[in-house]
């Protein structure tokens, strides 16, 4: 696959998934899905923004970049054949890493929070009833949490779906990372002749 074909491809993917990493970060501030009666009462890893700054403001500048590669200038430097898209692959691998470096402080904010567990009401304050993830394999241990109601599975299922999904851009924007090298060093196969070559196009 042309190194431009696979970059395109690769922000396509990257931009739904931002978007879905800020929206979950964003239903976080309504633990159980209500409204918190004070800004203290939401689990502290809400407020990092993992989804919100890592996985999605963070990702869109890559995603963006990696749309554009394909339609970048082949021949941008003095008319040598694809170098102007060679100089657009080398950029994308700093941006892509820009993407790893947010899609991973999105990762560990989220393993931390699973492993925290959420904020609730005990029935008597406010407090972090859990330790070290053990509520995780012990369900029962949910009832601890008397208010909001269902904040452990509400809790769980946004940090485990932003840890998937930080896990997934990450991996993507590894790819970008050998795909740009890939087009710094041999070009794309869509600059073959764009000058008026008599190679393909």
């Amino acid at each position: 696959m042309c190194t431009g074909s696979c970059a395109k491809c690769l922000g396509t993917t990257l931009i739904p998934l931002a978007v879905l990493c800020t929206v979950a970060n964003i239903l976080l501030f309504f633990p159980g899905g209500k409204v918190a009666e004070q800004n203290d009462h939401i689990t502290d890893e809400v407020w990092y923004f993992g989804g919100i700054l890592g996985s999605g403001v963070l990702m869109i500048f890559p995603a963006l970049v990696f749309l554009g590669l394909k339609n970048n200038d082949c021949c941008g430097c003095c008319g040598n054949e694809s170098c102007g898209k060679r100089f657009a692959m080398f950029s994308s691998i700093i941006f892509a890493a820009v993407g790893v470096v947010g899609a991973g402080y999105c990762f560990v904010v989220s393993a931390v929070a699973i492993n925290r567990g959420p904020k609730c009401h005990n029935g008597i304050l406010w407090l972090y009833p859990f330790k070290d993830g053990d509520y995780l394999s012990d369900q029962k241990m949910w009832d601890m949490c008397l208010s909001p109601a269902n904040i452990v599975p509400w809790h769980l299922t946004l940090f485990a779906l932003l840890l998937v999904m930080s896990g997934i851009q990450a991996v993507l924007c590894g790819i970008q990372v050998v795909n740009g090298l890939f087009g710094t060093i041999c070009g794309d196969c869509r600059c073959c002749g764009c000058c008026g070559g008599d190679g393909p196009v």
